[in-house]
């Protein structure tokens, strides 16, 4: 296998995927945790909320608990079982870091350009500015981490489940239903709740294509390099307009 193959072979492998996307989960609970002072108050990533709130709502701050451990026990016994494949490699987690770099650099200009054949007109995204620069650092982490995860591994992959199992489609045309209403739920989500944006065609339409860009990096690349690449996308946006 050639070092390219065996690159992206190994990047996808739980043992790295999952181990690269832990330091975002962790910068994004300290960070909320800092400018907020509790588990839950504050302002917080939507979807991190809303797989919170599930679990609070069935057993309150036991719950909660319940939630950190189930998130991290689940990674760590899908890294141990897959560390029997090799050994964690960290020069192979700083080229992911590179890639998923180089993915957020691009994301933007891609997103806008489709965005703009679909519309016919050119389209600007507005900053958060309703919130201070730390906040937006804060929900940019907590996007990447938590929105792939419940919008692509989650979201995704149950609507292709269910599609194959309950409806008796073919795994493509599974996939294919499940990536673009996964991408539309996904945009939709930005306008939900108090933080919500105002709805707009051109924002919804960009945020529908950034879903369907984003889907296909995790299904091609994992969990852990599209949520760094979803992170970095919206940190860069966030420095970028201030």
């Amino acid at each position: 296998m050639s070092a390219a193959a065996s690159y992206w072979t190994k990047s996808r492998a739980p043992r790295h995927s999952l181990t690269f996307a832990l330091p975002l989960l962790l910068a994004y609970e300290a960070l909320a945790f800092l400018l907020s002072g509790d588990a839950m108050a504050g302002v917080r990533n939507g979807a991190d909320v809303l797989l919170k709130s599930v679990f609070t709502a069935l057993g309150g701050r036991h719950g909660l608990a319940a939630f950190g451990l189930l998130l991290i026990g689940v990674g760590a016994v899908l890294v141990w079982r897959d560390r029997k494949a090799g050994p964690i490699e960290s020069r192979l987690l700083a080229l992911m870091l590179v890639e998923s770099m180089v993915y957020a650099a691009l994301l933007g200009g891609v997103a806008s350009t489709l965005t703009g054949l679909v519309l016919g007109r050119g389209l600007a995204i507005g900053p958060m500015d309703q919130f201070g620069f730390p906040t937006q650092i804060m929900i940019s982490l907590g996007a990447g981490l938590y929105e792939e995860l419940v919008f692509r591994v989650l979201l995704v992959s149950g609507l292709a489940a269910v599609g194959r199992g309950l409806l008796g489609m073919k795994p493509g045309s599974s996939a294919t239903v499940a990536i673009v209403a996964g991408a539309l739920i996904f945009s939709g989500f930005h306008y939900l709740g108090p933080y919500g944006d105002p709805f707009e065609v051109d924002s919804f339409t960009f945020r529908a294509i950034a879903g369907l860009l984003f889907s296909g990096l995790y299904l091609a690349r994992g969990f852990g390099i599209a949520a760094w690449s979803h992170a970095l996308y919206d940190v860069f946006l966030a420095v970028v307009q201030r």
